[in-house]
């Protein structure tokens, strides 16, 4: 790992504000009250140091400070702390995995900190403390039990897949920053809700396609809680229900969307498919927010197994596709609301959920939101899930919900977004939550593979870029505290990815696939300052100050979506500042 340091002379002293866990604090907000960065003077912003960890690619991790101390984690979950005034290196850990099976490309989305220890779930299945200030392994506790490991490998089903390439399977492994709540760490597994990617010259989701296979190939997510000090576990929350998970078998969404189901079909093979939920998928992919007063967090869920593909798991597919609230000290659900019924088209709720009080007639209302896929965002009741209000469409939807068909269906939005796993900033003084949208469309195609001697027909499901659709992002304020109204949307130069970070100072920082960090005056979305990192933008920036001087800190080193589309990847963590 190589340092790179750029002198800045001292300037006057501002309160020290620390960034402590992901999202900043427990209600996710990705918003910090540090305003000495404002509108006047973002221009001058120039880096004050930067850190290469020397693993290049998917570098996705939000840092978090704590102390006077920066920790990041890198994509093969090495973990680095260093001086967050100077990016002095502290100490590094090294991370020796146990498997080399892991779900999908590479990669970590940060770390936890408290108590003096660091928190870091793995991408073989194992949760980790290391001590804050040695980075000596504290407890190692393999969380994902054999039994959970692979159950299909992409080599097996490329023949039987026409030669393609394919790369992905369905172990299971962690991908989010762990919440650490009442002493507890609180972590979800991904991978289980079986894709694979096949590949082309391009690479990635953009070269190639999802496909959802017919058939048990899936796995169960799940989310645990374990104990802070020892790494026992102390409970386990399971997405898919083992007792009706076919639920109701709706025809429209919990918000009056119709959902174009065959109901009739669905009814008929439930009595084959009875135990379709015990592979029935639902990854987590991000970071629960928390609200200690009602002794809740609040997660969302990914998509049902096999992706894309629905006759062999009939009914609604209960908890998938939802947000959902569980009590912190037990697991037990308080209350879902499923944004998806069935889904066919990989609307994963993965973007963080974020707690906000919400103005009302009676007084504010302590309420969650979710920005989705679909292109709302959704702000529910935080004691009852009860839903207050859905924002305008975030983009131009097309056929939402139709069915994949052997023709090929287009539908807008894709499994891309509107709003992907990447964090939502929010600000409550103003009431705008600032959204990065993709905008494009995918066709969804059933296709077959005919039987043979020694296997039955395969039918799956492909997805692929809709390439006569337009595909751009945007960046979107909504005015939440109004009635979720569009208060202004800008478009990019290039794809947005990683999230947002909201400022008291009035800005909004947002990264691209291109390289470039940008600060957008939060009032107009018009941006005040760029720089180029020198690889994709793909997780979200952090702000925080010492001794005076504030700092914007974000990693650059792109994902398999910005490889696909040309852009190459880094290694980086960029760290600017105010020069006087």
């Amino acid at each position: 790992m190589a340092l790179l340091a750029f002198a800045l002379p001292a300037r006057a002293a501002e309160p020290s504000g620390e960034w402590p866990m992901f999202g900043h604090d427990h209600t996710n907000r990705n918003f910090s009250a540090l305003s000495s960065i404002d509108r006047s003077n973002v221009a001058r912003l120039r880096p004050a140091w930067m850190f290469q960890t020397g693993i290049t690619g998917y570098f996705q991790a939000q840092p978090v400070m704590v102390d006077g101390t920066l920790y990041l984690s890198t994509t093969q979950n090495n973990v680095a702390a260093l001086d967050a005034k100077s990016g002095r290196v502290l100490w590094t850990y090294t991370h020796k995995a146990r498997t080399e099976k892991i779900f999908g490309p590479p990669s970590n989305r940060g770390v936890a900190v408290s108590g003096g220890l660091v928190f870091q779930a793995t991408m073989d299945g194992r949760v980790i403390a290391l001590d804050a200030k040695t980075g000596k392994v504290v407890w190692d506790h393999e969380a994902v039990r054999p039994e959970e490991g692979e159950s299909e490998t992409a080599s097996g089903l490329t023949q039987q897949l026409g030669g393609k390439p394919v790369q992905g399977s369905s172990r299971l492994g962690f991908k989010m920053p762990p919440l650490v709540a009442d002493g507890l760490v609180i972590v979800g597994v991904s991978g289980a809700g079986y894709g694979l990617h096949v590949e082309d010259e391009k690479g990635g989701l953009d070269g190639g396609s999802v496909v959802g296979i017919e058939g048990g190939y899936g796995r169960r997510g799940w989310l645990a809680a374990y104990d802070a000090k020892t790494g026992a576990e102390r409970w386990r929350w399971y997405v898919t229900k083992a007792d009706g998970w076919e639920g109701d078998f709706v025809e429209t969404t919990a918000d009056g969307v119709p959902l174009h189901r065959d109901v009739t079909a669905e009814k008929a093979a439930a009595p084959a498919n009875r135990e379709a939920w015990r592979v029935g998928g639902g990854s987590l992919w991000m970071t629960p927010a928390f609200d200690p007063e009602l002794g809740l967090i609040y997660l969302g869920t990914g998509n049902p197994a096999p992706q894309n593909f629905g006759l062999s798991r009939p009914g609604d597919n209960l908890y998938t596709m939802s947000l959902v609230a569980l009590e912190v000290k037990t697991g037990s659900l308080r209350w879902y609301y499923q944004q998806v019924p069935h889904d066919e088209w990989g609307y994963d709720v993965a973007s963080p959920p974020f707690l906000l009080d919400l103005p009302g007639k009676d007084g504010a209302v302590k309420a969650v939101a979710s920005a989705s896929k679909t292109g709302w965002i959704y702000v529910h009741d935080r004691a009852t899930g009860r839903l207050i209000e859905r924002s305008a469409p975030l983009i131009a939807q097309k056929n939402l919900f139709a069915p994949p068909t052997a023709e090929g269906t287009v539908v807008a939005p894709g499994p891309l977004g509107a709003v992907s796993w990447p964090p939502t900033a929010y600000d409550a003084g103003s009431g705008l939550a600032y959204a990065q949208v993709r905008h494009g469309a995918t066709t969804y195609t059933v296709k077959t593979v005919p039987g043979g001697p020694s296997r039955p027909e395969i039918r799956y499901t492909e997805t692929g870029e809709a390439k006569a659709e337009p595909s751009f992002s945007t960046l979107t304020a909504v005015d939440l505290a109004k009635g979720g109204g569009i208060a202004w949307s800008v478009k990019s130069a290039s794809r947005l990815a990683g999230g947002t970070l909201a400022t008291a100072s009035g800005l909004v920082f947002s990264g691209e696939e291109d390289g470039h960090l940008d600060a957008h005056d939060a009032g107009t979305g018009a941006i005040l300052w760029r720089f180029q990192c020198g690889a994709g933008i793909s997780g979200p920036a952090i702000t925080y100050s010492l001794d005076g001087k504030q700092y914007v800190a974000v990693a650059a080193g792109g994902s398999s979506y910005t490889k696909a589309s040309g852009f190459g990847t880094g290694d980086a963590l960029v760290v600017f500042a105010l020069p006087d």
